[in-house]
This record gives structure tokens, sequence and C-alpha cells, in this order.
């Protein structure tokens, strides 16, 4: 037994090769390994006599090697290792293929377990072909003769030394404290932390393994439910400026637009107005499909808090989106309200248009002589000082946690914490979003605007790619614009796949050597950002040649070809992102995805040929791919899920009812490990 902070090079067999590779899987100390729960696992319990095997039976057999030899292959060049093995029943041939190293680590007369399929051969009758092997030598099984885990490897890692380190920190799982209060583990029948653990690993059976699993599942959700709550609880505990609904004057600004709100527009604002008027604050998540029309519900909300003699402030991720809505609400909202941008590149006002100082903009700010600000999360920057903040406003990918909200309230003035509004253009599904954003209040924006034309989107083989590159080219002869997209910066032999570098190469040297065709990726500084999307808005480049940088928020109504090259190795939930940068003006729009012509990625991208629904897509994804390839919850702040699904849907609830009544009867500082236990995941508590 060790420490379970005891770091992996100090285990028996990891050398510096094997340390580098383990840490490549996450894995740094004992307890690492502990946690490192298995993929999946091979059922090697059945052990059978030779006499009553059977052709494509996976199984264990126990017995003695008869005789164990190398000879080579002169057709492929290889070494084989046949042996023959008996019991008291009978006896069967074993191959294994270029390991000829057994034969100094298998003799005549060992006794050892093999396990794995029984192949069928017309001559030499039923044989192993490289099954697994242990010797029996009075220790512990870990390889055979049982249910064997089956872990994510790297390197030259085998499942074998894996299985030997697990076991090794197992030892020291005594060392593991119990976190959750007997009365939670037998209200929910849960097994004891510390045999889940083993159990996980090595279990005695199938059931002992649905019993670990279920326990250390209701582990990780009922803990990200737990600090979700706390959120809600906080909250109810501050105080919100009570921000009163001004009915007359949102009507007549609503009567004003030169478009109708649609029904789902109205009960969103409908749901952010009545929020507003309590003392809490507002804790809501303003969830819709692209192009469904957030915005303008936004606005409402912006314009009711500027009315009642609040400031408001409107957060996006990158200065590009922000210059976007400033751009946006400026026309909305005419010379109604005073409006403000402050980015790192930009410092300006929709009633001074030239360039100002940093220092004479924030003093306005802080003076209160402008009512709604829109920058980057810069704007949470001490330097800037808000003046009776009433809204908070955040879009896409980022989050408020509690440290934050402490941080503008100090920043406000008004000894009350603002309510705030998160925007996503990402449609979650309900399963995912209990879980992202179990603390928050949910309106949903599932109805489009009238008008819009659905985008037809195609899967194009490689033998069609000239007639798309002449549709594009006669599209842009009309005057429209086009996007093509690619997965990579620069080009990668491992990966294969496109790049933007090389694809704006061939596009403007080979293809379309007479159109202007821009290029925008990541690396690129913010002011070439910047200058790369105002020539592209107003049409200085006909064709845009970028990574996933456009996924959210770009708005080109002139765009209406959206071209995506390895579209296999995006989501669907991220292409229908892409997607929905064009289509937003009054054109027929297009979506052409080049992609890998296998038959499970054409099965799968078909799917968004067929639906212009962000939601089922997204439900689509959740079943096929997985949380994090299609929300990329590794760079949201999201716990990582070592176990629980966001399928697990029923356990999800229950995590979630747990948690509500405990801390409606409990302090959780009563509770040492939990409230241990609780500080050590990562949950969204920060902005990126």
């Amino acid at each position: 037994m060790f420490p379970l902070n005891t770091p992996i090079e100090k285990l028996s067999r990891v050398g510096k090769v094997s340390a580098r590779y383990l840490k490549s899987l996450g894995i740094f100390t004992a307890l690492d390994l502990i946690y490192n729960f298995p993929y999946r696992y091979e059922d090697y319990s059945s052990i059978l006599d030779i006499k009553d095997l059977k052709p494509e039976q996976t199984v264990t057999i126990r017995g003695k090697i008869i005789t164990i030899k190398n000879r080579r292959s002169f057709r492929k060049k290889m070494y084989i290792t046949e042996a023959i093995i008996e019991d008291i029943t009978d006896s069967i041939k074993v191959v294994w293929f270029n390991q000829p190293f057994l034969i100094k680590n298998l003799r005549v007369g060992d006794e050892i377990f093999i396990s794995g399929k029984v192949e069928s051969d017309n001559l030499l009758g039923l044989q192993f072909v490289s099954p697994i092997y242990e010797k029996i030598n009075g220790q512990k099984s870990l390889n055979t003769a049982k249910i064997v885990p089956i872990y994510s490897l790297s390197g030259n890692l085998t499942i074998k030394q894996l299985r030997f380190l697990v076991n090794q920190a197992l030892n020291s799982v005594k060392l593991i404290k119990e976190f959750l209060p007997e009365f939670v583990l037998n209200k929910n029948k849960l097994i004891p932390l510390k045999l889940a653990l083993k159990e996980i690993h090595f279990p005695k059976s199938f059931k002992n393994l649905e019993k670990a699993r279920y326990r250390l599942k209701f582990d990780e959700l009922f803990l990200i439910a737990l600090r979700s709550q706390q959120i809600r609880k906080y909250l109810a505990k501050s105080i919100a400026p009570a921000i009163q609904f001004k009915e007359k004057e949102i009507k007549e600004f609503v009567d004003s637009l030169n478009f109708k709100l649609t029904d789902d527009q109205k009960k969103a604002a409908w749901q952010i107005l009545l929020d507003m008027e309590k003392k809490i604050p507002m804790n809501r998540l303003l969830e819709g499909d692209v192009g469904s029309g957030k915005t303008i519900v936004a606005a409402l909300a912006i314009l009711n808090a500027i009315l009642s003699g609040y400031q408001a402030v409107f957060m996006a991720p990158t200065e590009i989106l922000a210059k976007q809505h400033f751009l946006t609400l400026k026309k909305l909202f005419s010379d109604k309200i005073k409006i403000a941008l402050l980015t790192s590149s930009e410092k300006t006002t929709n009633y001074l248009d030239n360039q100002l100082s940093e220092d004479w903009l924030l003093a306005e700010i802080k003076n209160k002589k402008v009512d709604l600000i829109i920058g980057t999360h810069a704007l949470i920057e001490d330097k800037v000082e808000f003046n009776n903040l009433g809204l908070a406003i955040i879009d896409e990918q980022h989050r408020f946690g509690v440290e934050q909200r402490k941080k503008i309230k100090e920043k406000s003035h008004n000894n009350k914490i603002p309510h705030f509004l998160s925007m996503t253009a990402t449609p979650i599904p309900r399963s995912l979003a209990l879980i992202l954003y179990g603390d928050l209040d949910l309106s949903i924006i599932k109805e489009m605007p009238k008008g819009r034309k659905k985008i037809i989107t195609k899967l194009v083989s490689e033998e069609n790619r000239i007639k798309a590159y002449q549709f594009i080219k006669s599209e842009i002869k009309k005057g429209q614009q086009t996007f093509v997209i690619c997965p990579l910066i620069d080009p990668s032999d491992k990966l294969g796949v496109k790049s933007v570098t090389d694809e704006y190469k061939k596009l403007s040297q080979k293809i379309f050597p007479d159109l202007k065709i821009g290029l925008l990726h990541g690396k690129l500084k913010s002011d070439e950002k910047d200058e790369v999307m105002k020539k592209f808005k107003e049409n200085k480049i006909q064709i845009l040649v970028s990574t996933s940088v456009i996924e959210v928020g770009i708005d080109i109504p002139n765009a209406t070809i959206m071209m995506i090259e390895g579209a296999e190795r995006f989501g669907l939930a991220q292409l229908h992102q892409f997607r929905g940068r064009v289509g937003r003006g009054e054109y027929q729009s297009y979506c052409f995805l080049f992609c890998d012509n296998t038959e499970k990625t054409a099965e799968r991208l078909s799917a968004l040929t067929k639906s212009n629904d962000g939601f089922t897509l997204a439900e689509y994804d959740l079943k096929f791919r997985g949380p994090g390839e299609v929300y990329g919850l590794k760079q949201s702040g999201m716990p990582d899920l070592k176990i629980a699904s966001f399928n697990d849907i029923d356990l999800i609830y229950l995590s979630k009812k747990e948690a509500k009544e405990f801390l409606d009867k409990y302090e959780i500082e009563n509770f040492l490990e939990l409230s241990r236990k609780l500080k050590e995941i990562k949950m969204i508590d920060h902005l990126e």
C-alpha cells in the first residue's frame, strides 16, 4: 500500500517511457489509475474442459503445456509459436504470431489459463489463435478466467501492463474515504465507494459490475447537481434590482419593428421580463437555433432595464461577435439608448462615431453616460466600473460563476447582483442541459422567423466536385458569396484531412484564380481577423476559406453557399452551426458536404440533409458521437464525466432531486468529506 498521490513513476514496472504514455492518458498518480475506468470488458469467466469446446465460443481453459516451439513462416517471414495444451479430458493446439519471446516465458510443464475465441481449421480441427494466456502461479488472475477490463491505451502500453498497474494501485483503495453520507447511500441503495472502485475494474460478476457502475455514475451526477443547486441557493439569498416591466414602452418598440415576433420569441421575452421583476437574480439560459432571433429577445430585456434607470452589459466571446452585436443593436435601437463598444482594438459609441480614448470611455461608463456596454469578457476586468448595473447578458460558450457575480456586484456600486441572461445558438438536448446548465432556468426558441428559405444541403461525392465548383462560380457571378470550411489550419499528414492553408492555395491559384479569396483562422491576430471579416462583409472577398472560427454568430446576409471539407470530422450540431452562417438573406442558400465515402459517415451526415431542426440533430449526435465530441466539453469547463453518460436520463433526474433535497435540509459544510469532494470537481465557476 502506498499514498494515493504517489506519482506513477514511483510505481513498480513503470519506466520513463511508460510514465509518458500514462500521462498522455491523464494518469499522473495512483489515484488517477484507480479512477481510470475500463471502457468495456471481456468475459473469460466461463472455464470449460477441452472436450466441451465448440467453434466460435469465447472461453477459458485450464491446462498444462505439453509442447511449445517457434518456427518461421517462409511465405510471410514471421515467427509462429505453436503449443499443445492438455487437461484431463483432451488436448488442443494454440498458435501465436510474431511473439517468439513466448518460449522464454512459457515452458513445457507450466500450468496456464488460455482465454480467447475457439477457431475451427479444416485440417487441424479446433484451435486457439493468438489467445490471452496467464501462468497459474498461486497469484490472483488479472487477465483470464474472469471478467477482465479493457482500457484505452497509448504508445507501447499493453493491456496486461495497465491491468497490473491498476491492481497495484487498488491496494491503496482503503485510503479513499467515503464521502456520501450513510443516509444517502441507504436511500439510493448504493454500494460503498471502496467496493465500487474494486468491482469496476475486476468485477466478480456482471451483477456486481452494474452495482459499481451505478454507484460511480451517481457520484459524478450528484456532485454536479450539488454544485448547480449551491449556485441556485446562493442566488436565492442574493438581492437583485426589481426591474418593473415597462409594458407601454416595450409594446411601442415591438410595434415599431419591421417584422413580427414569433410566438416562441414572445414567450421567451415574457419569461425573462417576469424574472427581472423579482428581487432574486434571474439566472436564465436563452437557447435558440441558428437564426431563430435570440438577439431581439435580448434587446427587449436590455431596453426594459435601461427604461427603469439601470445599465446593461452584453458580453461576447470574440471581438468579431462583440462588434457585430454593437452594429446590430445600434441599428435596432437607433438613438433610443446610448451604446458603447469596448474591446482591446475598438472604443466607440453610437453617439460619437470616431475612435475614443479608453480612459474617456471608462469614465462615461462609470458616470452612467452610457446605457449599454458591449464587449468581450474583458468587461469584468478591474478597470471597468459600472453604475447601477441591472442586467448582464453573455453570449455563447461562457458562464458566470459565483466569483464573477460577486465581482460584478462590487463593480456596479448598488450592492445588488444584476440579473443574468446566458444565450447559446447550440441546440442542447434536455438531458445535457440538466447537467451543463442545472443552475439555470431555460427559455427555448424553436420556431423560426417566417420567410426564411430552407437551406438545401447535399452530400457531394468526389466525382461531383467539379460540378460543385462550377455551381459556386455561377452563384458568385450573381453577386453572392461562399464560405469554405476546413478542419485544420495547417496540413497534417497524420490525420489526412484538409487544412485551410492548403485549400486557400488550391482555390486561389488553381480553381478560382479570377476570384477574390480570403483566409481566416484562429492563429491570425485580432485586427487581422477583423480586417478579413470587414472585407467579406463588404463583398471585397467572394470566397472565405476558414476554420471553425466562423461557427458562431457571424452574419453575412449575402453569403449563400457553405462548403465544408472533411465534414466527417465535425459533429452534426457543429455542421448545423456552420450551415446557419448562410440562408440569412432573401436568396436561396446551399450547404455542400465533402467527406470520406464510408457507409457510417454517409448514414450520419444524411441526417443533416433531411433535417433543419438543430434540436433533432443534437439528439442524434449525442446518441451516436457522445457529448465530448459534439460540444467540445473539455474546453467548456464541464467536469469530466468518466463513467456517467448524458443518456442516463433517469439517473440525471434522480441526482438532481437528491441534491435539491439534501441542500434543503442540510448545510454542506457539516459533511466534511462531501464538502472536500465537491471542491475537487472542476465546474464552470470561471470565465475562460
